[in-house]
């Protein structure tokens, strides 16, 4: 299962499969969210649906690693740990706090279910079974690139749970409409939970230094820039020059 060469292959495959994904999603926006459309098939209660695309990736991390034989190595459980916070998060607190009655489509919960399963198996296998023992003694804990990371990790994850936090309080109980987000990293970016995510990911790949690190901050990028892009015309479109005087970027402070 974690043979080296069938390992490396499904990293190669996975950077050319995500910048496929980054162009297609330059013309198909994903229908959830502020851009749900019902033409994308069959959906489901959006709370019920996060639970079901997050938890798999939650469940196969912490199966992967009690059945390693690296388990009690202090490095691996403190950047397991961080990863599985991640997603407990994701999978079992942020949907019971979203508000409204919107759905999301099986069709997205599937593809959501599946990259997941694979970065489980990619981030997994590199962590517990294919890295060489004496890359992550006791002493990368202390190292400059895992602290660096470990600090862009916590940055980015403070990011993206205050401006969930902001979305979440647009509007007051009974009120459907719509509102423009404002205050923290909103100040700079349409998507400023997508940057806190993004940045987090790019702090798990400095602090794992690790193929699938790179590998996961690419694909995460190629996910949410296209979907923060669709996002940001959606606002300009509800709010006109109100919003397009903001300035703001889709994802990236300045830059993008």
């Amino acid at each position: 299962m974690f043979e080296s060469s069938v390992y490396f292959s499904v990293l190669g495959g996975m950077v050319v499969l995500a910048v496929i994904v980054f162009c297609a999603l330059q013309r198909i926006t994903p229908a959830y969210g502020l851009t749900y459309n019902a033409k994308w098939g069959p959906a489901i209660n959006n709370r019920l649906g996060w639970v079901v695309m997050e938890s798999p990736v939650f469940v196969a991390m912490l199966l992967m690693w009690l059945l390693s034989p690296r388990r009690g190595e202090p490095a691996l459980i403190v950047m397991t740990s961080l990863f599985l916070l991640h997603y407990f998060q994701r999978s079992f607190v942020f949907p019971f706090l979203i508000k409204g009655k919107s759905k999301m489509p099986l069709s997205i919960i599937l593809s959501g279910v599946t990259f997941n399963l694979v970065n489980a198996y990619m981030i997994g296998g590199w962590l517990f079974y294919l890295n060489p023992g004496p890359e992550y003694p006791t002493s990368w804990l202390w190292s400059p690139l895992f602290i660096l990371g470990t600090i862009i990790f916590f940055v980015g994850m403070a990011i993206n749970i205050h401006s969930d936090s902001i979305i979440r309080n647009l509007r007051k109980p009974g009120d459907t409409g719509h509102y423009i987000p404002r205050g923290g990293m909103f100040r700079f970016v349409t998507s400023a939970n997508y940057l806190g995510e993004l940045t987090e990911w790019i702090g798990f790949a400095i602090l794992t230094w690790s193929p699938p690190g790179v590998v996961f901050a690419i694909w995460t990028f190629a996910n949410l820039a296209p979907r923060a892009r669709a996002t940001h015309k959606k606002y300009i479109s509800m709010f006109g020059d109100e919003y397009a005087a903001l300035n703001r970027c889709s994802i990236i402070p300045f830059l993008y």
